[in-house]
């Protein structure tokens, strides 16, 4: 058994090097975006999806045009290639979708293109290596970088190379591997059962952009709104004058736009794994995101877009703290009242309150969708149980403490002490 885990470092860059690192980002780019073009508009009316094919044809081509290493150019090739087999599994759902287009600054590094050691990284650039110093806190136990990166036991596998914008520091997504044996992976998986805890999440278009099971409103939707249609509106205007100074203006603001909404998802996927590391949770459960734009009044391609991402920014985030996020569907999760079970679509009055017509359990829409959201992967969870876990409990985490699939309410410790108990349930839930 292998145990995977990511850990995010800040690199050390010497300055008079960080620009052959723009320049590697910028040609490796280059051989995605030729590649996704070539692989979508393929000749025969189908697109490409084997890697091999794709290198035959791309590969020299490629070397040619950069100064990149063989090794970083097969990685922007194959990295074109998994956009467009995701691209075609789409369509083949009948999904409306387009050709892949790479621009997020990333460069994919393994161990050919890339040195890794414990406290620095050797990086193959467009004008030779460049060592990078890890940026490493002075207390690192209890830490990703601690547990993962320092520890002997991991070794390195393929990583992503980062550059954040807004402060202008370079990153390194490290990748971590360890194998275990049967006696450590039976140990292992004894102490994994000895609880699990759900986070349910449920997004939205509107009002808050995320609310967990705990409560905790997160991100601001229509402000969210509101400052995409306005970028809209000025691209709109200069789209308009149709000069070369408007033309350049529209991609600096296409920029800073993609760098506001990353800076947005990622403070939202923060809130997130911080109500889950606060709950002591071990699971996230995100509704499934297929056919959101079917699903989801006024969930236009760009709410697509950004629910993917977020629920992307989660996942990778909760993997270095042995967090797991799974997806449930989302049948019915806005009409089951949390409380009692009830399902009918009048229990929703309005977008945001909801109201049981059985048991009179009233609270916000959102914010029961998600405890219904984390119930779905409860269930799940307690069905795939096996004999080995020994009966482990399973169980939502509420705003006020637990609630299992027996509908027994545990009352956190917080909350006992100041007298709360509001996600308790009113009537008997024994099936919930």
């Amino acid at each position: 058994m292998e145990v995977i885990r990511t850990v995010k470092v800040k690199l050390d860059v010497p300055n008079e090097r960080c620009d052959d690192l723009h320049q590697t980002k910028t040609q490796f780019l280059h051989c995605a975006n030729t590649t996704a073009e070539w692989a979508w508009r393929y000749p025969n009316d189908y697109c490409v999806t084997s890697k091999q094919k794709a290198e035959n044809a791309l590969y020299e081509r490629l070397r040619n045009e950069t100064e990149l290493t063989a090794n970083l150019v097969q990685k922007g090739i194959r990295r074109a290639i998994e956009a467009t087999k995701s691209g075609v599994a789409r369509l083949k759902k009948g999904d409306n979708t387009s050709q892949p287009y790479f621009k997020a600054w990333s460069v994919v590094y393994d161990k050919r293109s890339a040195t890794f050691h414990r406290n620095h990284v050797s990086l193959s650039t467009v004008n030779g290596r460049v060592e990078c110093d890890y940026v490493i806190p002075s207390e690192t136990e209890g830490t990703p970088i601690g547990e993962y990166l320092l520890n002997e036991d991991y070794e390195f596998r393929m990583s992503t190379l980062q550059y954040d914008r807004s402060t202008s520091e370079f990153y390194l997504h490290a990748r971590m591997r360890r194998t275990i044996d049967e006696q450590e992976q039976s140990t292992t998986s004894s102490e994994d059962a000895k609880h699990r805890t759900v986070l349910g999440v449920d997004l939205n278009v509107d009002g808050s952009l995320a609310v967990t099971s705990t409560g905790a409103f997160i991100g601001n939707a229509d402000e969210m709104n509101h400052r995409r249609r306005e970028f809209e509106k000025t691209r709109g205007s200069m789209q308009q004058t149709g000069t070369r100074s408007a033309h350049l203006s529209i991609q600096s603001m296409n920029d800073r736009e993609h760098r506001w909404m990353q800076d947005e998802l990622h403070r939202a996927s923060n809130q997130i794994l911080e109500e889950a590391h606060d709950h002591g949770c071990t699971h996230i459960a995100f509704e499934n995101l297929t056919d959101i734009r079917k699903r989801m009044a006024g969930a236009k391609r760009f709410h697509a877009w950004a629910f993917r991402r977020l629920s992307q920014y989660v996942e990778y985030k909760a993997e270095m703290f042995g967090i797991k996020v799974e997806q449930v569907s989302p049948a019915y999760t806005s009409q089951r009242c949390s409380s009692c079970g009830f399902t009918h679509e009048s229990n929703r009055r309005t977008k945001h309150q909801f109201v049981c017509q059985k048991c009179e359990y009233e609270l916000n829409a959102d914010y029961n969708a998600s405890k219904n959201i984390a119930r779905k992967l409860l269930k799940r969870l307690h069905s795939g149980q096996t004999s080995s876990s020994g009966g482990a409990p399973c169980q939502c985490a509420l705003a006020s403490g637990t609630l299992n699939l027996n509908g027994d309410f545990h009352a956190s410790v917080e909350s006992t002490a100041e007298g709360e108990s509001t996600d308790k349930p009113t009537t008997s839930v024994v099936g919930y």
